[in-house]
This record gives structure tokens, C-alpha cells and sequence, in this order.
């Protein structure tokens, strides 16, 4: 029997030999799977639709790295794809997966002067909103200005309370600079400043600074909680359940980690609603061959835009405390809210009003970042978490863990200390802050509805409503006649790389987010300025007719 995986380095689809009966569990049951790469064992179709034994090339690779060189006998190198850290090669991240690579290729071959049927590549794969266009919000980069070059404090061009925020900041670095090592778990007056942000958007629920942990991003954070949470070996190795579609960072960590991945799925006729039904079938199913330890939910959603209710999240609360899960709440886009009749309630004040029957046992970690919201500043790479009923001695080696790297980034860190404590109305920089932070948020509303009325024009394209975060996730009907012509690869990766060979476009195919089983996807950024995602949206229209009519 063999077991197959849609490689997406690749595209290409990979067969190989069924796993040991110990790991079995681990490596079969996962929807979609850790992706496998290449190894000994391992035959390839191409996309010739032939297969490739790589057995053979290795062999004849080692062969040629030990021949003679100029008289003098060479060897092999130590590190090789069959000596590597398997873990390693498993994992996949199809955000920046070959789609990326192929779209990095075209603009060089477009400043070389290669002629292509469009002048430029839109990357719409990927929530980078500076990359997009999107201009940064002034006060924040006035402060990290002065807190990046401290001479500019002396400059009168700077209001007097962005230069306040810089000296706050400063004054709580090692020698007054951000050049410096921070504690490991974050500036302590950041931390503070966190834990009120906190207590404050959520109704004066309190937060405890020490339980605040600041991170390069939130993606550190996940991964950081992750590490603490895996264990055991065998049908006792932890299983982390995921939403499908999910964000990959996910599947990239469980298998990086080797943890059991259980899927389940959003529905998808339900505006990617999540149902405890669902979570409860793939809760029993993973029993049969793992721990079930860890619950995983993106909310506003990533890649499929949904806003849970409150409903929602108590229904979840309450399956995490019956069935003894440890929640992960990553809650990234709670600004990112554009429905009528959607608002963001976090997991946190959810739990503690539901009483101490819940608020004081269910364990729990929530996640926030500064690079999506409003303020879009990815590069910076800042962000935290709060840790809810943790064991103590597992807090100790919490703070072990992260202190192995030494520190967040200070300039993450003090952007985000700007984000949690923003302009108050009786400062100078309030009003051209909420000015600039209500248009960004505004202007990404109306794209977000723009683009589902736009897509559900086109016959074989049916798209959801953005209700939030960045994303839209359509579904697209594919002929069987390009099903076919995909030979091995996945049809939407075949229908993506033809739409930014034939317009430019760089989306992100759905079989990289996972999805249901005969049906195809992709993920598109609605961050383009408006203009420009209206070009996208046309190109995108254009070419899904004249695909169909080619493969029908």
C-alpha cells in the first residue's frame, strides 16, 4: 500500500512506502498530512507523469562526490538529505511555496526585459500591507525614529508626546537604547502596559503583567506554547487540533515538533462556522492513535475570514473544559472586524464571564502580533502572550524556554508598546492617529466587500463574506479536463501557477490550507490598494472564464 502526499515545494504528487506500524498513527491521519519529502525510498511523478526513482540519483550523485577532483579524492558532504534532521524536511509552508518562487522568477525575468503578457507581478499571496501599499501609521514611526536615534529628541518637527513615549521606552532599556538586550520576557513596562491594554478592552477583566510574554511576532509565541505541550511517544504523543483550512504555521510546527495533527473542519455553507460537532468527531477519531491535548483556534479567521460569535467561543470553552484541552486562541486580527453584525470578543473575557467554574481551570494561551490590524508593520516582527491558569513550575520552564533566546527584538518590542497604549484624546498626535487608523480599517472593509461581490459575479467562483481578518478563501470549480492536465500536481496549484504565468497573479493555491476532499481553493490578500484590487479582481475574472472554456 502506498500513502500519498501533495508535496508543496513541488506541486508534484509524492508516493511513498506506508510508515512503521509505531509512527503509523502520527504520519496517516492527518487531513492534509505532514508533507514528505524525498528520500531514498521515495519514487516521484514529475510533471511528466512519470516516475523518478531518487534512490538512483542520490547514488549517483555520492558516486560523482567521491571521484577524484584534479588527482585528489573528494568527499561526500556530511550533511545530506538522508543524514538531515527528518523533521526538518516534513515541514511545508505553502504561504511562501513555489507560487512565490515562480513569482520571484517572472519580475527578474521582467527587469531583464523578458516579454510577458502583463508588466508586473501582484503578490497576493501573503498579508504584508506595507509590501501592498498601505502607508504607515505616523506616530508609531515617530516614536521608533526617536527611539532608533535619540539626537532627534532635540528636533521641534517631533509633538511632545511621541517624544514622552520615547524617553518612557529609552529609560526602561539597558543604557538607554534599543541596541540593548531586554529581559527575556519582554521590557517590563511594556509587559504592564500590555496586561492594562488587555484589562481594558476586555470590560476590566484583570491581567497580570507577569503572565504577559513578548515575542518576535505571534508566530514565536504559537510555536514556543507548542514546544511545552508535545510529549509522550506513540498512541500517547500529543495531538494538536487545527482548524482545516488552517494557517500553515500550524502544520509546519506539528510536524517540525512531530506531533500528531487532528483536523477539523470549518464549514464551509456556514460562512467557515466552526461546530462542536465537528470538533468532537475529530476529537474521538485522533483518540485511536493519539493524546489529544492542545485546541487551536484563529479567530478572525486565517485564510477563511469568519468571526466567531459568542456563542461560538462559549460552546468551545465549554468542549475544552469536558474533554481536559489546553486552548490556544490566536487572535492576530481582532481590529480586523467588517461585517454588519460581527464583533470580536476574545477568548479571555469570554471565559472569565462565564464564571470560575471556567475561568479558573480552563489553561489557556492568547496570541496578538503588530503586524496585522491596522497597523501592518510585519517587518518589525512584535507581538505576545498571556498565559491563563498555568501550572507554575510549567511558567518557570516557560521562562527558561524563551530566555534560551535571549529577547524579543526591542524595536518589536516598543512598537508594540505604541499599539497597546496609543495616543489618548488629550494628546497632540490623537486626532491624525485615529484618523489614519480609521481609514486603513475602513478602506479594508469596503475591499473586503468588494471583493466577495465581485467573485460571486463570476459563474464556477463562489466566495463567502470577508467577514474579517485579510483574506478571502473562494471556492473554484474546476473542469475535469484540467484536473486531468494537472498530471500529479494538485488542480489548484496547477490553476494558480497558470494565472501568474497568464496574468501576473500571485495567489495561494487552497490545497496549501488544506480543504475538503474534491474541492479547490485559493487565498487571496485583500490588502491591494483599492484601484489595484479592482485590476486583480478583473484579472482574476478574465482568466477563471477563459480557463474553463479551455479545459471544458
Amino acid at each position: 500500500m502506498e500513502c500519498k502526499y501533495v508535496h508543496t515545494i513541488t506541486g508534484h504528487l509524492v508516493l511513498t512506502s506506508p510508515p512503521q506500524a509505531a509512527t503509523a498513527p502520527a504520519r496517516c491521519h492527518c487531513v492534509p498530512p505532514p508533507l514528505c519529502c524525498v528520500s531514498d525510498h521515495t519514487a516521484v511523478r514529475g510533471v511528466d507523469g512519470k516516475h523518478h526513482n531518487n534512490s538512483n540519483n542520490n547514488n549517483n550523485n555520492n558516486e560523482m562526490s567521491q571521484q577524484a577532483m584534479n588527482g585528489v579524492p573528494q568527499r561526500g558532504k556530511l550533511l545530506t538529505l538522508d543524514n538531515m534532521n527528518p523533521k526538518v524536511k516534513r515541514v511545508e509552508y505553502a504561504v511562501r511555496g513555489p507560487i512565490v518562487q515562480r513569482a520571484v522568477q517572472i519580475e527578474k525575468e521582467l527587469r531583464e526585459g523578458v516579454k510577458k503578457p502583463f508588466t508586473e507581478v501582484i503578490k497576493a499571496n501573503i498579508g504584508d500591507a506595507h509590501a501592498m501599499g498601505q502607508k504607515p501609521i505616523t506616530f508609531l514611526r515617530q516614536v521608533l525614529a526617536l527611539c532608533s536615534y535619540p539626537e532627534l529628541l532635540k528636533d521641534n518637527q517631533f509633538p511632545e508626546d511621541a517624544k514622552k513615549r520615547a524617553q518612557r521606552i529609552l529609560e526602561a532599556c539597558g543604557g538607554h537604547s534599543i541596541g540593548a538586550y531586554s529581559a527575556s520576557q519582554g521590557i517590563e513596562c511594556i509587559r504592564h502596559d500590555v496586561a492594562h491594554f488587555i484589562e481594558k478592552r476586555d470590560g476590566g477583566i484583570p491581567s497580570n503583567p507577569d503572565n504577559i510574554y513578548l515575542s518576535t511576532g505571534a508566530s514565536d509565541a504559537i510555536v514556543t506554547i507548542l514546544k511545552l505541550l508535545v510529549s509522550g511517544e506513540g498512541r500517547d504523543r500529543t495531538g494538536v487540533m487545527i482548524s482545516i483550512p488552517q494557517y500553515p504555521l500550524y502544520s509546519a510546527a506539528l510536524a517540525e515538533l512531530d506531533a500528531v495533527q487532528i483536523s477539523y473542519y470549518l464549514d464551509e455553507d456556514k460562512c467557515w462556522s466552526l461546530d462542536v460537532k465537528e470538533l468532537r468527531r475529530a476529537l474521538y477519531a485522533a483518540r485511536q492513535h493519539c493524546n489529544p491535548r492542545v485546541l487551536c483556534i484563529i479567530n478572525p479567521g486565517n485564510p477563511t475570514g469568519q468571526v466567531q460569535s459568542r456563542q461560538c467561543i462559549e460552546d468551545v470553552i465549554r468542549f475544552a473544559k469536558e474533554e481536559n484541552l489546553f486552548l490556544m486562541a490566536d487572535e492576530v486580527y481582532q481590529d480586523n472586524v467588517y461585517a454588519e453584525g460581527c464583533q470580536f470578543h476574545s477568548f479571555k473575557k469570554v471565559l472569565f464571564e462565564m464564571g470560575p467554574e471556567y475561568s479558573s481551570k480552563v489553561e489557556m494561551a492568547s496570541f496578538h502580533s503588530t503586524s496585522k490590524c491596522y497597523m501592518g508593520e510585519c517587518g518589525f516582527r512584535g507581538g505576545y502572550m498571556e498565559v491563563i491558569n498555568m501550572d507554575p513550575e510549567v511558567k518557570a520552564q516557560l521562562t527558561k524556554l524563551v530566555s534560551v533566546r535571549l529577547c524579543p527584538p526591542v524595536p518589536g518590542q516598543a512598537l508594540l508598546d505604541l499599539v497597546v497604549n496609543p495616543p489618548q484624546p488629550d494628546e497632540p498626535s490623537y486626532a491624525t492617529f485615529m484618523k489614519e487608523r480609521t481609514a486603513v480599517l475602513a478602506a479594508l472593509a469596503e475591499k473586503a466587500k468588494l471583493t466577495e461581490q465581485i467573485f460571486n459575479t463570476v459563474p464556477g467562483i463562489t466566495c463567502n463574506p470577508v467577514q474579517g481578518a485579510m483574506y478571502t478563501f473562494p471556492r473554484i470549480s474546476l473542469p475535469q479536463k484540467a484536473i486531468d492536465k494537472a498530471k500529479g500536481q494538485v488542480p489548484d496549484m496547477f490553476y494558480c501557477m497558470k494565472l501568474l504565468e497568464e496574468e501576473g497573479i500571485c495567489l495561494v493555491p487552497g490545497s496549501g490550507f488544506g480543504q475538503r476532499e474534491g474541492t479547490f481553493h485559493f487565498r487571496m490578500t485583500i490588502l491591494p490598494p483599492t484601484e489595484k484590487l479592482k485590476l486583480v479582481l478583473k484579472k482574476i475574472k478574465d482568466f477563471h472564464l477563459r480557463f474553463t472554456k479551455e479545459f471544458s
